[in-house]
């Protein structure tokens, strides 16, 4: 979708994404190697009471189902930043969903424009556990 295309609120549901344990054990293992991520002993003395799952694994979950959604399609040029604020902990086996909506949408020059995605995930409760802004710079016409 080229960068005229593309307007301001316009949504995208995201598929479900489970955080599946081993997964999560996997991932926590090789990039964020912590007790409160690997250790079910210490994580029931924290204030989770269990292991939670790295935060950048979570996001990562829901945004692996965002890209199945492809909406940028060949006229993605590159991602330019993002960033995520998590709110609840997310834990084994829960079930995140979300959507995609896009909250700016930037002119940079006359081949391309800069849109900013606005993610907000959310557990099988209903309770917002992530947001994520990341920018995508996107072809013009």
């Amino acid at each position: 979708m080229y960068f005229e295309d593309i307007t301001l609120g316009m949504t995208t549901e995201i598929a479900p994404a489970v955080i599946e344990k081993e997964k999560m054990l996997d991932f926590a293992r090789t990039y964020d190697n912590i007790p409160l991520h690997t250790d079910e002993e210490y994580a029931k003395t924290t204030p989770f009471g269990r292991l939670i799952a790295p935060g950048v694994m979570s996001f990562m979950a829901v945004w692996a189902k965002y890209l199945e959604v492809d909406i940028f399609g060949e006229e993605l040029i590159a991602g330019k930043s993002t960033k995520i604020e998590w709110m609840k902990p997310v834990f084994a086996e829960d079930i995140l969903t979300g959507k995609a909506i896009v909250t700016a949408c930037v002119e940079r020059n006359p081949r391309n424009g800069l849109v900013e995605i606005t993610i907000e995930a959310y557990n099988q409760h209903g309770e917002l556990v992530l947001s994520d802004v990341t920018e995508a710079i996107v072809k013009r016409r």
